[in-house]
């Protein structure tokens, strides 16, 4: 059995996404961040980050969503959602999980968390600025990926459309959100009448409207 330490709309949840897709035999643990249970010594010994989420499978706690994702996927195979060794999309799926890890959440971390970025509050508002045109390339280029593919690696949905649509759920508050971009709207759309999708939103009361088109 896995067992995800997850947060409502944290980073945790394309996880929630990929284990409801593979039909994983799981277990949610709610962590509460409004005490900071992710601070406590019991979780920092499952996480040293003190970072949500952590998967814990067979007493191996791992953490960080890329390497989590990944691991899901390799344990269940016959789902697909990431290419086998020798597929030539395999280097792609990597490719595109971390240009969405390493760039568009990064980016998103500091555009909502700008206060960690400086030691001059009156600073904010040009951090937030600069981050919404670092976002917008972010998102452009996603949207340029999938003006002739049905998702990020083409016509096969893989975990790295989860992942997708985790941070676009995110983006939705700035003032250019991805359902203004044209190819991303429609592939949002679609995505959210995922099962997976529909099913781990409602459990986490994640409001799929903004999304239709």
């Amino acid at each position: 059995m896995f067992k995800l330490y997850y947060y409502p709309n944290n980073a945790s949840l394309a996880l929630h996404f990929l284990l409801h897709h593979v039909k994983a035999d799981y277990e949610l643990v709610l962590v509460e961040r409004e005490s900071n249970t992710h601070k406590s010594a019991d979780y920092l010994k499952l996480n040293p980050a003190g970072r949500i989420p952590t998967l814990v499978d067979d007493e191996q706690p791992i953490f960080e969503s890329p390497a989590i994702c990944i691991h899901i996927c390799e344990s269940h195979p016959e789902y697909e959602l990431i290419p086998a060794i020798g597929d030539p999309k395999r280097p792609l799926f990597f490719q595109w999980l971390a240009f969405l890890n390493n760039t568009l959440q990064a980016e998103l971390m500091v555009r909502y968390y700008p206060h960690r970025h400086t030691n001059d509050e009156s600073n904010i508002p040009n951090i937030i600025s600069a981050q919404d045109d670092r976002i917008g390339e972010a998102l452009s280029i996603i949207d340029s990926q999938l003006d002739s593919n049905d998702f990020l690696l083409g016509e096969k949905l893989s975990a790295c459309d989860y992942f997708l649509f985790m941070l676009a759920e995110w983006s939705l508050l700035l003032e250019k959100s991805p359902m203004d971009y044209t190819n991303l709207a429609v592939y949002l759309n679609r995505l959210s009448g995922n099962p997976s999708i529909k099913a781990v939103c409602d459990f986490e009361e994640i409001d799929l409207r903004p999304f239709k088109i």
